[in-house]
């Protein structure tokens, strides 16, 4: 696939080579690096930037054997058999024309002749000399001596940083490259730049790399061009019969113990290996296992082995490990892979536990897999139970249901019946939205069971139930009862620390919901992998509510690193969690880019719940950046997706739609909107969410919420609603000095736009009393913070950095004007009368000195009016 492939910028090698063909202390470089990092092409780049008369040659394997083989071609039809005739008349040849820069490909590969002629012209200055030699093999003495001896400068090329991989890759791509697929595409090509643009082809090819909402993804395995793997199968080509064969178990089992490969492929073949450089040996935890030296080199030995080949290596390995103790999830997960493509049996419980273990480690593919070998094995209702958590979670949500419909429940016991029920509740609820179906479903199973811990497990599931659909108090009261329980099972109090912990960060009771997520925590090695995200997110909310936003970060870093091709999912709410906090500390740049690319990840995969509360952060951190289009299209995708089932997100929603509207420059409905997010949020105990709502009007310039936030501030935990009274009595009052206070006070604990807002408000405020040197500081400092934010443009940063002339209704209607807005659609979006748009647009005209709602509109945009 031919395709342009951008050059990434080496300047400091490129200087270092150009100065060397220039300057008097060197005749030329030889550049050093691993096969790929481009030392060709960034030595013709630098030999062309010089310019002159320049000769390439290449050393080659086949014209290693003749004498003088690379020159031979100059020299002509030569018939001396005397060595040094013969090089007098080479040199005559290379030197002919002037000076000369001299390129030599590959010079490892040289003849000893012509690298004793290279060696002289260097010696002698009679030419300059460029070279590159490939890192890690046998070079001759005289190739040596050039840079030893001091007449070439050696440079060495290093594959590229990630930085720098992910920068070739987006500039061929010509778009955002996720981070999931950057760091598999790294890993995989070591930065080596040769692998990495056949890794992207061959992605390309096989239809596995493509874009999804602006966004290039990798999914499935790794693929390799055609033309790369036969460069690579070159270099197997030359490997003794012994190291291809523990190349071939290898590519099977990798890692793999070093007693495992040294007892099926021999000793003597393993160290063979090694020194050839086509595997290495590492210490993992006081254990030696063996790694392949490159990955891709495990792809070309895939492809060249056939389908029997494989089946009977597979089970070979099989038969070893199934031998040996099983330490860890990542064990019987190999054996299990082993197990299932091989000529070898493996009994329906080693798939089934080793499902459990890829889903508890968030690899759902992988997952479902293995619970689908378990159900063609005749598993019962638990091996079904494993294929429907690995599809829900894919956004197979249909198959999931119908694979868990198809049991009756009337035949399963009540252990089946708590396992059974909690998938189907969890997908009808969470993956199908369908609320009503789930909790007939929940209600008909705890109808059913009288175990105490059964019970415990239902009551636990029916309070994540509860707080989804916006039952707060029962959320909490269900959780409570689990919690209380003595020996509650491990999901029974998972359950019960996402539902009551979620409600109680809600409810403003940080300190509890942490306590509920400390327990959460305890028993989270029994938990599936991508649940672990639903309770650190109740965990990073309570954290960001109380205005801790240093250890909401750290709570939301990812439990593990994402390595396995399957774990994109895990990924990408790993992200949201990231983007959560961003939005959060007003890191609006951060912020947008994770949670981006989170949905990207997750638009075409199942999590759907999670996409609510995403694009409620992206929706605020679009409105804070002055992006309302983008905005109201988050808003709206979120919307499109609400019900019963998401009930939980409904006032933060509003809150976002206040933000748009704000950032729209209507503040009379964005203020509106706030305070009904409020009012909402307070019918239903969310006071955390109520506080944020009312702060949010009165960062909009809303006078008339200080009495209600003092009062949550007596209810709601942590520093940030004290400050966010604070900040609201100070405006009420026009008291700039207390407003700047209260930006001083946010920006200590973190929260940047609501210290950005506080100090424009300062400003006004400083204003409206005639102190000019305070306005001055205080506006000053609301671009300081404005800037931080990634260059927050909301309403009272606009009316600080851009005074106008104008009431605050004038300068809103002006900004409708300016969105393109009729006086009939403004008057409905404010609700007012046509004629009083029109009244307000005739006096802001004139306070304007323009004649006309055109020219006031253009002004508003920053248009020139010549």
């Amino acid at each position: 696939m031919a395709r342009n492939w951008p050059m990434i910028e080496r300047e400091t090698e490129f200087e270092a080579i150009r100065s060397a063909l220039t300057g008097s202390a060197y005749v030329g470089a030889v550049l050093t690096g691993d096969a790929g990092v481009g030392k060709t092409t960034l030595a013709r780049q630098a030999t062309a930037a010089v310019g002159g008369n320049i000769r390439w040659v290449a050393g080659t394997e086949s014209a290693r054997s003749i004498p003088l083989g690379v020159f031979a071609h100059m020299v002509g039809v030569y018939t001396a058999h005397d060595p040094v005739t013969f090089m007098s008349a080479a040199r005559e040849a290379l030197l002919a024309d002037g000076h000369t820069i001299i390129g030599v490909d590959d010079a490892h590969l040289l003849d000893q002749l012509s690298a004793t002629l290279l060696l002289q012209l260097a010696i002698d200055k009679a030419a300059h000399i460029v070279a590159t030699v490939r890192s890690g093999v046998q070079v001759p003495d005289a190739v040596t001596s050039l840079w030893k001896d001091g007449h070439l400068l050696r440079v060495d090329l290093n594959p590229f940083t990630q930085s720098q991989s992910v920068d070739l890759v987006e500039s061929m791509l010509g778009g955002q490259l996720e981070g999931f697929t950057a760091n598999l595409m790294w890993e995989s090509s070591g930065g080596n730049a040769l692998f990495l643009r056949h890794l992207v082809e061959g992605a390309l090819e096989a239809g596995t790399l493509r874009q999804v909402n602006g966004v290039w993804q990798l999914r499935g395995r790794a693929a390799v061009t055609s033309e790369l793997a036969a460069l690579l199968e070159d270099r197997v080509e030359q490997l003794p019969e012994q190291v291809l064969r523990v190349l071939e178990l290898l590519t099977f089992c990798e890692p793999i113990d070093l007693d495992v490969l040294a007892e099926l492929a021999g000793e003597d073949a393993v160290e063979a290996a090694e020194s050839r450089g086509v595997i290495r040996v590492v210490e993992n935890s006081h254990q030696l296992i063996v790694r392949y030296n490159h990955p891709l080199f495990g792809e070309v030995i895939r492809r060249r082995l056939g389908i029997a080949s494989a089946r009977r290596l597979r089970g070979k390995l099989y038969s070893s490990l199934k031998e040996r103790r099983i330490n860890s999830a990542a064990d019987r997960i190999r054996l299990a892979e082993l197990a299932l493509d091989s000529d070898k049996s493996a009994d329906l419980e080693l798939f089934e536990a080793a499902a459990t273990d890829a889903i508890n480690l968030a690899n759902l593919p992988l997952g479902e897999r293995f619970a689908r070998a378990a159900v063609e094995r005749r598993g019962g209702v638990e091996s079904a139970d494993l294929l429907a958590r690995a599809l829900l979670w894919q956004g197979h949500r249909i198959e999931a249901e119908r694979t868990l419909a198809s049991f009756d429940a009337d035949k399963l016991n009540e252990v089946q019946l708590a396992r059974w029920g909690s998938t189907r509740v969890s997908n009808l609820l969470w993956a199908m939205g369908d609320a009503d179906r789930a909790d007939e479903v929940l209600a008909d199973i705890r109808a059913r069971v009288h175990h105490p811990k059964i019970i415990a497990t239902l009551g636990g599931l029916a309070s994540a139930c509860a707080v989804n659909e916006n039952r707060i108090e029962d959320a909490f009261t269900e959780a409570e009862a689990v919690m209380t329980t003595k020996g509650a099972p491990s999901w029974a109090v998972w359950w019960a620390s996402f539902g009551g912990g979620l409600a109680l960060a809600l409810m403003g009771k940080a300190e509890a919901a942490r306590q509920y997520a400390a327990r959460g925590h305890e028993v989270e090695r029994d938990i599936d992998g991508l649940n672990r995200f639903i309770s650190t997110h109740g965990e990073v909310l309570a954290l960001i509510y109380s205005g801790e936003f240093e250890a909401a970060r750290r709570c939301a870093t990812p439990y593990f690193g994402y390595t396995a091709p399957g774990q994109y999912l895990a990924w990408g709410l790993s992200k949201i969690l990231q983007g959560t906090v961003d939005v959060a500390q007003g890191r609006f740049i951060d912020g947008i880019e994770h949670l981006e690319q989170a949905l990207a990840a997750l638009t075409t995969e199942g999590a759907a719940a999670w996409l609510f509360p995403a694009r409620i952060r992206l929706a605020e951190a679009y409105s804070a950046l002055g992006r309302a289009h983008d905005a109201a299209e988050s808003v709206a995708e979120a919307a499109q997706r609400g019900g019963r089932h998401s009930a939980v997100y409904e006032p933060q929603l509003e809150i976002a739609k206040a933000c748009v509207a704000g950032a729209e420059g209507t503040v009379t409905p964005a203020v509106r909107l706030a305070i009904g997010a409020a009012d909402s949020a307070a019918r239903s105990h969310q006071h955390a969410i109520e506080a944020m709502a009312l702060h949010t009007a009165a960062r909009f310039g809303d006078h008339s919420v200080a009495g209600r936030l003092a009062d949550l501030a007596a209810r709601v935990d942590g520093r940030l609603v004290q400050i966010q009274a604070k900040h609201a009595v100070a405006l009420a009052a026009y008291d700039g000095p207390g407003l700047d206070a209260a930006a001083s006070e946010f920006e200590a604990i973190g929260a940047v736009l609501s210290a950005a807002d506080a100090a424009a408000q300062a400003a006004s405020a400083h204003e409206r009393a005639g102190d000019r040197r305070r306005l001055l500081e205080s506006a000053a400092a609301a671009n300081r913070l404005a800037a931080a934010c990634g260059g927050a443009a909301t309403p009272a940063l606009r009316k600080a950095a851009q005074p106008l002339p104008l009431t605050a209704r004038e300068r809103e209607i002006a900004n409708l004007v300016a969105a393109g807005l009729s006086n009939r659609q403004i008057a409905d979006r404010l609700t007012v009368s046509v004629r009083t748009v029109e009244g307000h647009l005739y006096r802001a005209c004139i306070k304007m000195d323009v004649t006309d709602r055109e020219s006031l509109g253009a002004l508003m945009r920053g248009e020139s009016s010549s």
